[in-house]
């Protein structure tokens, strides 16, 4: 197994993300418990000393789970990590009822590290609320040492995770964030590392075979990659890829049986990053992907100066690309749903003025029009 160092620790460059973890029959929230002792088990074996949950993960089962298999090993061995569910803006006044039921679930007096959960433009006002004082009540655990490191997770914007860490960066020891070959651009993946870089936060992934889209590919992509790396496979390309950044320190795989953690263990034996010849080959097959179902916007605004109703064009493309792409998900409606009423691509009067500008030649009009159907 490969480690990194965090500040004065050892970190398994891999670790078991607890979202996705084996269940009984179709119920999702129904985790096999013994399947799960199986792969922690392997997982140990094989020297992966993280672990990550949170409280919605499997409805709150995942947790509990979690904490009464990794009580059967010696608390120093292993690292563990949860989130604060600020996702759900209803939680935003329960930070010590939820922090101190945490504890609880995963029978643990303190957790390594601990995160604020999804910070987006849904939720942002809300953490920094200074009302529901959650900066002050994490801060207090991590000076009682109930905490040792925290961080924060994000699917927000550029411009969101700024403004977060505008107000909280100097109390942040590291963000995690989505991170693959598909979206380093798709969700300007490479920007946030730039940013967290200028605040000097070292990277934690998620997603990085996105929820299991980049295991397997259509075959003439396939066989661009097996040309460059005749032995690899794509999954092993996909984790190649994460260790070719080197802000990057921990890997999380929501693994969800013990043959694709065997594999994904296999892969982080040792260390062999893409080189950038590698790497170019493996944008330019995302860029051939994505170029087939997303609309061109370079984001040259020139639409945004003849718009009537103000609407952030460019950015709204990028939430229909996304959301178009990815057959549906929560983040564009997230991210739609925290815009005011006048700013989300309802607002479009279908004009067509933006469009006698745009270079690209896109009916913009027609985007928001089935933007709208696809959110409904």
């Amino acid at each position: 197994m490969i480690y990194n160092n965090f500040q004065d620790i050892k970190l398994s460059a891999l670790g078991l993300g607890c979202m996705r973890l084996p269940v009984q029959g179709d119920d999702f929230n129904q985790i096999d418990v013994e399947a799960t002792r199986e792969m922690i088990d392997y997982a140990f074996e094989k020297g992966i000393n993280y672990f990550d949950t949170a409280w919605g993960y499997h409805d709150g089962n995942s947790e509990t789970v979690i904490g009464e298999i990794l009580k059967s090993y010696p608390r120093d061995s292993f690292y563990l990590a949860t989130k604060f569910p600020g996702y759900d803006l209803a939680n935003m006044g329960k930070v010590e009822e939820i922090f101190e039921e945490q504890l609880k679930k995963c029978q643990v007096d303190y957790f390594d590290f601990y995160l604020f959960h999804n910070v987006c433009e849904l939720n942002i006002d809300g953490y920094l609320e200074p009302q529901y004082c959650i900066l002050e009540y994490l801060l207090e655990q991590k000076r009682n040492g109930r905490i040792r490191h925290l961080g924060f997770s994000s699917h927000g914007t550029l411009a969101t995770m700024k403004r977060f860490l505008d107000a909280y960066g100097e109390h942040m020891e590291f963000c995690m964030i989505q991170l693959n070959w598909l979206d380093w651009k798709m969700q300007n993946a490479k920007g946030k590392v730039e940013l967290l870089k200028e605040y000097g936060l070292p990277v934690w992934v998620m997603e990085p075979v996105r929820g299991g889209k980049l295991a397997g590919l259509e075959p003439e992509y396939e066989e661009r990659l097996k040309a460059a790396r005749p032995d690899a496979t794509v999954v092993e390309w996909a984790f190649r890829f994460v260790q070719s950044i080197p802000e990057v320190k921990m890997t999380l795989s929501g693994m969800s049986n013990l043959e694709q953690l065997k594999e994904n263990i296999a892969t982080y034996e040792a260390e062999n990053a893409l080189n950038n010849e590698e790497k170019d080959t493996l944008l330019q097959v995302a860029t051939a992907m994505t170029s087939k179902d997303t609309l061109p916007c370079t984001a040259c605004r020139y639409c945004t100066t003849h718009c009537p109703m103000e609407l952030n064009i460019p950015d709204l493309i990028d939430l229909y690309n996304e959301h178009v792409y990815s057959g549906g998900g929560f983040l564009a409606p997230m991210a739609i749903g925290a815009l005011p009423e006048d700013k989300k691509p309802s607002a479009c009067i279908g004009c067509r003025a933006c469009e006698a500008v745009c270079p690209q030649n896109i009916k913009i009009s027609e985007m928001m029009s089935d933007f709208v159907e696809r959110l409904k």
